[in-house]
């Protein structure tokens, strides 16, 4: 078997392809619709796992938010700022990024978690749930199930994915300080015929002022 290949790696191949079978997916625009009717104008957003910069970024921006987007990918970082220019992208890993003081109005996370350890994932959510100012708001979207190191192959590329299940994100959320104030599962089809139907978890969460 091939070795199997990194988030970096895969995200530097897919470049805009990602942003063809994902960019329209209808529970990311629907939270956030919800997120941007909760932001005063020149909120400070960190978008975790930016991609391209559409279509998270780029709604935040014309929402008058200041947008920090960090990805692994650097083919992604590039697509960004080019598309999002009015935002700032950086190339970061979430396992090892560090914020500047004061933290967030919100942070959002669509996706960003699936190609490392099952710790990792752990690990990674309870660092960006410590990003959240004081009254800011967590978004994020994953596909949920008790995996760990699972190999398969998505959209072309041999990947090692792990996930938490459903229970477990609202459990570490909450224990983090956050409240959860909506949470739902839904099915999606990429728009990518090596990409089959997946379900994905959405969750709206608050930190407390």
């Amino acid at each position: 078997m091939s070795r199997r290949k990194s988030a970096a790696e895969v995200f530097d191949a897919l470049g805009e392809r990602y942003e063809e079978a994902f960019g329209r997916l209808p529970g990311q625009l629907d939270a956030l619709d919800w997120l941007t009717a909760r932001l005063p104008g020149g909120a400070r957003v960190l978008d975790v796992g930016s991609g391209t910069g559409r279509p998270t970024a780029e709604t935040l921006v014309r929402a008058g938010c200041a947008v920090t987007g960090i990805d692994v990918s650097a083919a992604m970082v590039a697509l960004a700022r080019t598309r999002v220019p009015q935002a700032r992208f950086e190339q970061a890993d979430v396992r090892t990024y560090t914020p500047g003081p004061g933290g967030f109005d919100a942070v959002c996370a669509f996706f960003p978690l699936l190609v490392m350890d099952q710790p990792e994932v752990a690990e990674a959510l309870d660092r960006m749930a410590s990003w959240v100012a004081p009254g800011g708001y967590f978004v994020m979207a994953t596909v949920p199930g008790d995996i760990r190191r699972l190999d398969i192959e998505w959209m072309g590329h041999e990947v090692t994915v792990s996930s938490l299940s459903t229970e477990d994100h609202l459990t570490r959320l909450a224990d983090r300080g956050l409240e959860v104030l909506h949470h739902h599962t839904a099915p999606f089809q990429p728009a990518d015929a090596l990409a089959g139907p997946e379900e994905h978890l959405f969750c709206y969460a608050q930190r407390a002022f």
